[in-house]
């Protein structure tokens, strides 16, 4: 029971405040409420950063590419492609990474460990993203489309990859002499040109090759192996 005597716009006031303690609680301690789709959050820079998935307000842009985040740390994470920088290594084989997430799924190759499971067909995989886009074999969809040519991919990364065809944009370059790609794989394949570094050798001469490709084309010699038949 109430004892507080006071004038109608005070009782209005002091049961507004209730009301907002009340649903603070059932939010569990997050008041910042999103007007478009009610998720809630306990800071309001969360928030504000959450209203931008909404709006597609992306403040953060890349000085050298251009490329813009709505996260602050998307991209101080994105300009470590730009810098080569990976300050997050695995204690086993020492690989680094630009990001801990990459670091903590590279983990897996060690630890065996594939804790995403297709509920279909039971495939278990290292990597969330994996799991989702081995999904879509099940479902037949195809949700990432280009806008120019309207050819459909499983993987975002993979559209992102194929629209650089349209814009000509080519952001991996060389340090040593500057020639640009649009692929990462291939700015990596090309900087073993200058390091003279051959990943890839033969099991049975012992022989290097700088290209995958080189070095299964050589193996035919060992095996014999002529897989190209003329059909006339």
């Amino acid at each position: 029971m109430c004892f507080y005597q006071g004038t109608a716009n005070e009782q209005l006031h002091i049961c507004s405040e209730k009301c907002r303690y009340s649903c603070d609680i059932r939010r569990g301690g997050r008041p910042f409420l999103c007007e478009i789709c009610n998720k809630a959050f306990s800071k309001k820079c969360d928030l504000i950063t959450h209203q931008r998935i909404h709006s597609g307000e992306k403040p953060y842009s890349c000085d050298v590419c251009n490329k813009a985040f709505s996260r602050q740390s998307s991209l101080i994470t994105h300009l470590c492609i730009h810098s080569g920088e990976r300050p997050y290594s695995c204690e086993v084989c020492n690989k680094a990474f630009s990001r801990k997430s990459g670091l903590i799924t590279h983990q897996y190759i060690h630890s065996g460990e594939s804790p995403y499971r297709c509920e279909v067909c039971n495939k278990a995989f290292s990597q969330q993203r994996n799991l989702i886009t081995h999904q879509y074999i099940h479902s037949g969809e195809s949700p990432n489309r280009c806008e120019v040519c309207n050819k459909a991919f499983n993987q975002r990364s993979h559209l992102i990859a194929h629209q650089r065809i349209h814009s000509g944009e080519r952001p991996y370059s060389c340090k040593v002499c500057n020639k640009a790609f649009n692929h990462r794989s291939n700015l990596i394949t090309h900087q073993r040109i200058h390091s003279g570094e051959r990943r890839y050798s033969c099991e049975v001469c012992n022989k290097a090759f700088r290209l995958k490709c080189n070095m299964i084309r050589h193996q035919r010699l060992h095996s014999a192996e002529r897989p190209y038949v003329c059909r006339v």
